[in-house]
C-alpha cells in the first residue's frame, strides 16, 4: 500500500506585491503555506534580500562591516551601483540616516536629490527608508516618495505618529509602503487597518513588526512574526496577510558579539567570522518565521542567507 503524506492546508494566502520596474522587478509573496513548506502548498516567489546603503558615510557601523564598502561609502551612487553590478544585489534599501535632526540633519530637499541620484544609477528594485524619526520621516518621505515617482519603490517606516502623511505620499506617487508596529501583533493589525481606511489598498503593505538581533530578544520577533503569518494562513486575516519585512542589519550590526575584538573576548572567536555569522544567524531565523523580505548589510551574510534561500526552494 502506498505511501501518502498529509498535506498541511490553510484558507488564507499571503497578498502578492511587486516593486520595481520593467525588467529589474521583483515580486514578494503569494504563498499559502508556513515558510518552505513547498511540499504542502505554493512558494512562488523566493524570500528577497537587499543590501543597505545610506545617503552619507555611516559613523555608527563597524569595521567589519564598513570595510567592504570603503572605495564607495562616500557616494550613494558609487554604493547603488557597487551593489548592483558587483555584488548582484536582488534590490537596495537606501536609508537616509543623514537627514536625523541628531545627525546631518539633511533636509528633505538633499533627501529628494540623493533618491533621484540613486534611482538614475540603477535597474533594480529600491527601498526608500527614512532615518526612524518619527516628525522629520514625514517631510523626507513625501519628498524622497515624490522624487520617485512612479519607480514603484517601498517607501517607509510608516508608523503610528506619522502614517498618515507618509501613506498620502506613498499612494500619491504610486509605491509601496512599509508599515511598522513595536513587536506586538495587535499593534501590527491596528495599523495596517488605520492606513486601509485612509484608502491604501492593504495588497500595497508590508509588514515590519521591528526587529531584534540573535541574543537580543530574537526569540520574541520570531514569536510575533509567526503569529502574524499563522493569522494569514489559518485564520484567513485578511488585514494580516501582508508580506513581512525583516530590518536586520541595522540591529545586528550594533550589539557587542559584532564588535568585541578577540582581544577583550578571545573565547569569542574570530570576530570577522563571528559577526558575519551573527548577521546570518539572525535573518535565516526570520526567514523560517515567515519573512519574505530582508534588509543586510555585510556582503558575506547576505550571500551565505541567498545560499539558504536557493537551497530551501
Amino acid at each position: 500500500m502506498p505511501f501518502t503524506p498529509t498535506k498541511e492546508t490553510y484558507s488564507g494566502k499571503i497578498y502578492t506585491v511587486a516593486v520595481g520596474k520593467d525588467s529589474g522587478m521583483i515580486t514578494l509573496g503569494g504563498e499559502n503555506v508556513l515558510p518552505f513548506h513547498t511540499f504542502d502548498g505554493l512558494l512562488p516567489n523566493r524570500p528577497v534580500v537587499a543590501y543597505e546603503i545610506q545617503d552619507s558615510p555611516p559613523d555608527d557601523w563597524p569595521d567589519e562591516v564598513l570595510s567592504p564598502y570603503a572605495d564607495v561609502v562616500n557616494s550613494p551612487v558609487l554604493w547603488a551601483k557597487y551593489c548592483q553590478d558587483t555584488l548582484m544585489a536582488q534590490a537596495i534599501a537606501l536609508r537616509l540616516a543623514g537627514t536625523h535632526p541628531d545627525r546631518a540633519n539633511r533636509s528633505p530637499e538633499d533627501a529628494a536629490q540623493t533618491v533621484k541620484d540613486v534611482l538614475s544609477s540603477v535597474d533594480i528594485p529600491v527601498i526608500i527608508l527614512g532615518s526612524n524619526h518619527a516628525e522629520k520621516d514625514a517631510s523626507v518621505l513625501v519628498a524622497a516618495a515624490e522624487a520617485a515617482k512612479d519607480r514603484n519603490c517601498i517607501i517607509g517606516k510608516a508608523q503610528e505618529a506619522n502614517y498618515k502623511t507618509i501613506a498620502a505620499a506613498a499612494m500619491a506617487n504610486n509605491h509601496k509602503l512599509i508599515a511598522m508596529s513595536e513587536l506586538d501583533i495587535n499593534l501590527s493589525k491596528q495599523l495596517n487597518i488605520l492606513i486601509s481606511q485612509m484608502g491604501f489598498e492593504k495588497e500595497r503593505i508590508i509588514i515590519d513588526p521591528m526587529c531584534s538581533a540573535l541574543g537580543y530578544g530574537l526569540e520574541y520577533t520570531y514569536s510575533v512574526m509567526e503569529r502574524i503569518r499563522l493569522a494569514a494562513l489559518a485564520q484567513n486575516d485578511l488585514t494580516m496577510q501582508q508580506p513581512i519585512l525583516g530590518d536586520v542589519g541595522i540591529y545586528v550590526w550594533k550589539v557587542k558579539e559584532t564588535q568585541a575584538s578577540e582581544t577583550d573576548v578571545p573565547q569569542w572567536g574570530n570576530l570577522k567570522e563571528r559577526s558575519v555569522a551573527w548577521e546570518a544567524v539572525t535573518a535565516v531565523s526570520l526567514l523560517l518565521a515567515g519573512a519574505e523580505l530582508l534588509i543586510m548589510r555585510h556582503p558575506k551574510s547576505s550571500d551565505a542567507v541567498r545560499k539558504v534561500i536557493e537551497e530551501l526552494t
